[in-house]
C-alpha cells in the first residue's frame, strides 16, 4: 500500500475507536513498554496526544517515566521549517494546544536532540520492517536525523503491522521497536 492510502485507512480505523477502547489500548501499550530494554536511559522524548485525532493516550507512559524519575522532553512544533523544538517537562511547564490541537509547551528549557536517548514516536501505521506512516509533514524524520545514532526509536500503534509500505524514501527513519496493545515488535532482531 502507498502512504496516502494507509493514512486514509488508519485515520478511519482510529475514528471508529471509542474513548473506552482508546483508554484500554493505551494502558496495554504502556504496560508492554516496560518489556523494552530502554529503562536504564535518562532522557526520554514523548509526544503529547492529540485527543481529537484519537491518538494513543501517552499519559500512561508519561506516568511511568515520571515514576522512574526520568528526564522527560516534549516537543513544540516549528511549522516554519517542519522541525521540533525539544523542551524539558518540569512542574512549571505551561502546556497549550496549538492551531492543530497539538498540546505543546509554551516555553521552557530547550534540550538538544543529541542528548535524547529514547523517542516515543506517533504514527498512523507501521510495517513488518519497522517503517512507519505518520501525518506526512516529516517532523519526526527530520528530528530523528538530528538525534544521536544510538537513539532508540519506539513507535506506538493501536493496530498490528501491515505487510509493507510501498513508497519508503531514503529520509524515512525506521523504528527500533513498535508497541501495540498485543505485542512488542523488535526490529533490531534479524
Amino acid at each position: 500500500m502507498l502512504k496516502s492510502e494507509i493514512r486514509k485507512r488508519y485515520k478511519e480505523l482510529r475514528r471508529a475507536l471509542s474513548p473506552e477502547e482508546i483508554e484500554k489500548k493505551s494502558m496495554m501499550i504502556a504496560n508492554l513498554c516496560l518489556q523494552i530494554p530502554i529503562w536504564e536511559r535518562s532522557f526520554y522524548h514523548i509526544f503529547l496526544s492529540i485527543s481529537e485525532q484519537k491518538e494513543i493516550d501517552t499519559s500512561f507512559i508519561l506516568n511511568i517515566l515520571q515514576g522512574k524519575d526520568k528526564e522527560v522532553i516534549i516537543p513544540r512544533m516549528n511549522s516554519q521549517d517542519n522541525s521540533l523544538i525539544n523542551i524539558l517537562l518540569t512542574d512549571n511547564t505551561l502546556i497549550k494546544k496549538n492551531r492543530w490541537n497539538i498540546p505543546e509547551p509554551v516555553d521552557g528549557i530547550e534540550i538538544t536532540s543529541e542528548k535524547i536517548e529514547v523517542v516515543f514516536i506517533p504514527l498512523l501505521a507501521f510495517d513488518k520492517t519497522g517503517h512507519r506512516v505518520g501525518y506526512g509533514k516529516g517532523f519526526y524524520d527530520k528530528f530523528l536525523i538530528e538525534c544521536s545514532s544510538t537513539v532508540i526509536k519506539v513507535g506506538l500503534s493501536f493496530f498490528e503491522p501491515i505487510d509493507k509500505i510501498n513508497n519508503i524514501f531514503a529520509e524515512d527513519v525506521p523504528l527500533d521497536y513498535c508497541v501495540t496493545p498485543q505485542k512488542v515488535y523488535d526490529f533490531n532482531k534479524k
